[in-house]
């Protein structure tokens, strides 16, 4: 019996898994994110200094007073409130989903 083809199927399934993961490209330090192929879903703990790399670019949480949050996206700073519409940052749409006094959660897509 040979094993070549299960043994390429399960190669060629494995590397296409790797590269779909790299392309959506979520990794966080201080924050859980949600992501899927070209948007992320990102829960910074309100005070926390936290930051996350997804689709390609570094976020990070500057700062929050209230409703409003400032955020660093793709090197370029950026203050949100819930009651707007997504910003253009860095080439990408960003938004403020929600911010309570516990977590702020930032919606940033492609």
């Amino acid at each position: 019996m040979n094993t070549r083809p299960r043994t390429a199927l399960a190669t060629l399934a494995a590397t296409a898994t790797l590269g779909l993961a790299l392309l959506a490209g979520c990794s966080t330090e201080g924050a859980d994110t949600d992501c899927s192929l070209d948007a992320c879903t990102v829960t910074f703990d309100r005070g926390a200094e936290a930051g996350v790399n997804i689709l390609g670019v570094e976020a990070k949480l500057i700062g929050s007073e209230g409703d409003r949050v400032t955020l660093e996206v793709a090197g370029e700073q950026v203050t949100l409130t819930t009651d707007q519409p997504s910003t253009q940052v860095g080439g990408l749409d960003v938004s403020l989903e929600s911010a309570n006094a516990d977590q702020i959660v930032v919606q940033i897509s492609r």
